[in-house]
């Protein structure tokens, strides 16, 4: 009602860019036919921890527990992807989601102490000994 006591129909603007635009934002800006590609800063996680066939050694299981134990305590957002799947759904999951970094530990690199890092931009896999590997991401991410 106005001040002359008539019915009037309201009209209200908003034109502030909240955070569900930013997120929109981000991924139409930063995308590829696998998945999304976050930003370091905007990713949900920061690394994919992917250990191939854990469930099948315990060498492997150890090594990867003492890893995901490492890269938490260097203050890193780690996804362990401990589920019982086949490397390519694995991989295929993770560019989906977008996780920046990802890192395949496997006992045939446990055989010559290296881990498999590729970035989520990145074509290639890069062996990264697995003493160095934490400081190796920690590089990455500033």
């Amino acid at each position: 009602i106005n001040e002359e006591g008539k019915s009037e129909t309201m009209t209200m603007g908003c034109y502030g860019i909240g955070i569900s635009r930013i997120v929109a934002a981000a991924v139409e800006q930063s995308h590829d036919d696998n998945g999304i590609i976050w930003p370091n800063k905007l990713a949900p996680f920061e690394v994919a921890l992917c250990p191939m066939n854990m469930h099948k050694s315990e060498r492997l299981r150890t090594a990867a527990n003492k890893l995901y134990q490492e890269l938490s305590d260097a203050g890193i957002d780690v996804l362990f992807d401990d589920r019982k799947v086949r490397a390519g759904f694995m991989f295929s999951d993770m560019e989906l989601i977008g996780i920046p970094h990802r890192i395949v530990i496997g006992d045939r690199g446990l055989d010559s102490n290296t881990v498999e890092y590729r970035a989520r931009t990145d074509s290639e896999n890069q062996d990264i000994a697995l003493d160095n590997i934490v400081a190796y991401i920690q590089k990455q991410l500033r």
